[in-house]
């Protein structure tokens, strides 16, 4: 499934956009766009990707994407069978981050937003009590005008910023070390580990450029990344892996070989702890 990358600004010739959406299916392809968005499924189910994700989704589903994150829904095989009513109902509300300028995210008061917006590159699924909140607000939102579609639009962003309702779609290595500081040790191991990862990369190797010792340099990255180094390599790979199965023909092994595996069991087998799924599996539930 190949990547169709778009801007929604210049098409729909506004900086912020509501639109409530019904039809015999969702009809969208797998794309990304520099625009955010927020996609709350009033009716319908079926699957959605959402960059490495593929999780089934249902009436209430509601998300929050950042920049440039893939994504799609798409609809149970019934919905495109004439021979029923089903209808896939959704509403969504997309906006330039940079209508705001930089002076906006300078500000003390929406640190808490600009972390909504950072986080959002990997996707926020929304849920509970937030999720019941937004949904009204977004319900009134596709009714308003003007300086009050900006209003709401900030209300509801207030709402996210400060929720504990959030989860992230993707794993840490969709997107890795976006929000590292320059002069961290581990900027440039995750640089290195993005750029290699089809390699072999030992722990002598990936020390050196953090300019420690192995033993050191382990102690560090787990405290640090939460996880062990051979841990976060492994889902680099697989997240790789998850982008060669969605938006190419290559086969397994092939795609083992690609994401720094000698071997397609071994792949296999690490592939379904990190996803709960084979990659046979996983590439079969991303076809329509």
């Amino acid at each position: 499934m190949k990547i169709e990358k778009t801007k929604i600004t210049p098409y729909l010739n506004t900086s912020i956009s509501v639109i409530s959406r019904e039809e015999t299916f969702f009809q969208s392809p797998f794309h990304s766009h520099p625009e955010l968005e927020l996609v709350y499924i009033k009716e319908s189910f079926g699957k959605r990707i959402i960059g490495n994700s593929v999780a089934p989704f249902e009436s209430g589903d509601m998300v929050f994407l950042g920049s440039d994150i893939p994504h799609v829904w798409l609809n149970d095989e019934m919905y495109y069978q004439e021979v029923n009513d089903l209808k896939a109902k959704a509403i969504v509300v997309y906006f330039n981050k940079e209508l705001f300028g930089t002076t906006f995210y300078e500000l003390k008061e929406v640190q808490k937003i600009k972390t909504l917006f950072n986080n959002g590159i990997r996707g926020l699924a929304i849920h509970g009590k937030t999720n019941k909140k937004i949904a009204k607000k977004l319900e009134k939102l596709v009714h308003k005008k003007k300086f009050e579609i900006i209003i709401g639009l900030f209300e509801i962003l207030s709402i996210l910023s400060e929720s504990t309702d959030l989860t992230f779609v993707n794993n840490e290595a969709y997107s890795p070390a976006t929000n590292q500081n320059t002069n961290d040790r581990l900027s440039d191991v995750f640089i290195f580990i993005k750029e290699h990862y089809k390699k072999d990369i030992s722990l002598i190797e990936i020390a050196k450029i953090a300019n420690l010792t192995p033993t050191s340099f382990c102690r560090m990255f787990k405290v640090k990344a939460k996880k062990s180094f051979v841990e976060y390599l492994n889902e680099v790979r697989i997240a790789n892996a998850c982008k060669f199965l969605i938006e190419t023909d290559l086969g397994i092994s092939e795609i083992a070989y690609e994401c720094g595996y000698k071997t397609a069991s071994n792949f296999n087998k690490i592939f379904k702890k990190l996803n709960g799924v084979t990659p046979g599996e996983y590439k079969k539930n991303t076809e329509n």
